[in-house]
């Protein structure tokens, strides 16, 4: 009897214990609650933010929406990452093309910059120095010829920031690449000084003009080797930043390594363009080292933004981008078709990502059972 009557206490005692701490969590998670609710009405913080309360002294982890997993990177830090990267390509400008590559990537970078704070600051919105205005800065001045004018630079800059992508409603909400847009401007503004080609080295008044590889006016007096060979190095006529096909590599290299980028996206881009170039006849190797198509396929159309979120998807668009391009370079009016091929395709990222769909984690298809007649 005495047993029983110990039992029954020690389960109202349970009972009761079992109430009180669910009572308690109850009241922390609602005032938690609240109170983050409060902050976020205030503060405007992310919904990713840690939701922590205190019980008994202890931390209680509340559950929150998804996504729940964080994978190490910051958007901050996937720019800087992406921006020493571009350390390669801009060093060898500078190398071939003296102190005016240095002022074009100084002032299309400062000007960027410049013309997305005054927009935040237009909008009222806060501005975060995350690394993207300055990765568009820069990649617009190393698409551009070494002698284009200052003003010139400043202005396809301001129009990068602007137009391109302040104009959508900032960064991830911009349809197009803010540096490309940028470039296809300048280039219809200003189609003399965006097609104002110099040999490397030559600086000042003596600065002896050249045309690229891809034009028809261009000669080589020469091997095919020595040619190969300078385009493989950077010591040809072309944009600030994209002759040097050993750095651009290198860059490459350095991306994939930090897994920033999808590594089978520029191969699929410039395998197309190979393979059609082959089919059509051309030098194969020509088209692979001359114009930007290393530049476009490792610095543009890998950009998370304006590409589709999943693999098949980037896979589509890299395909396209590579069939553009060959059809521009073979049978459009313009030599170079990388800027223009990423441009188009940009385009078509909403219509790929809405019939491009990831396959759900642990699907299996179900089989359809057909059954014999009679």
């Amino acid at each position: 009897m005495e047993n029983k009557e110990q039992a029954m206490k020690d389960k109202e005692t349970k009972d009761s214990s079992f109430k009180n701490i669910n009572d308690i969590a109850d009241s922390s998670i609602d005032n938690n609650f609240n109170n983050d609710t409060a902050e976020d009405d205030v503060k405007n913080q992310s919904p990713d933010r840690l939701n922590k309360s205190r019980l008994n002294n202890k931390e209680v982890l509340l559950m929150s929406h998804s996504p729940h997993i964080w994978s190490g990177f910051s958007t901050s830090k996937i720019m800087y990452i992406f921006l020493a990267s571009l350390i390669f390509p801009a060093a060898s400008a500078v190398y071939f093309f003296g102190l005016r590559a240095l002022w074009i990537i100084i002032t299309s970078t400062a000007t960027a910059v410049l013309t997305e704070f005054i927009i935040k600051k237009a909008r009222k919105k806060k501005f975060v120095m995350d690394g993207s205005a300055i990765i568009t800065g820069l990649l617009l001045a190393l698409t551009l010829p070494p002698r284009i004018p200052i003003w010139m630079v400043a202005v396809g800059s301001a129009f990068s920031i602007a137009i391109a992508k302040e104009a959508f409603g900032g960064i991830g909400y911009n349809i197009f690449n803010p540096a490309l847009a940028g470039r296809a401007f300048l280039a219809i503004c200003f189609p003399v000084e965006m097609t104002s080609w110099y040999l490397p080295g030559s600086f000042g008044a003596d600065a002896v003009t050249s045309a690229t590889p891809l034009s028809e006016s261009f000669v080589y007096e020469g091997s095919k080797a020595a040619l190969y060979k300078n385009m493989f190095f950077g010591n040809i006529g072309g944009s600030i930043g994209e002759t040097s096909a050993l750095l651009l590599v290198l860059a490459f290299i350095f991306l994939v390594i930090f897994k920033i980028i999808d590594w089978k996206v520029p191969l699929i881009f410039m395998a197309t363009v190979a393979i059609f170039s082959l089919i059509g006849g051309d030098d194969v190797l020509f088209q692979m080292l001359a114009g930007g198509l290393i530049f476009g396929a490792v610095f543009m159309a890998t950009d998370y933004v304006t590409t589709p979120v999943t693999g098949p998807g980037r896979a589509i668009f890299a395909l396209g981008c590579g069939l553009i391009t060959f059809v521009i370079r073979k049978f459009g009016a313009m030599p170079e078709g990388v800027c223009f091929s990423i441009l188009i395709m940009n385009g078509f990222t909403p219509l790929i990502d809405r019939y491009v769909w990831p396959k759900p984690f642990g699907f299996v298809r179900e089989k359809v059972k057909v059954k014999a007649k009679g």
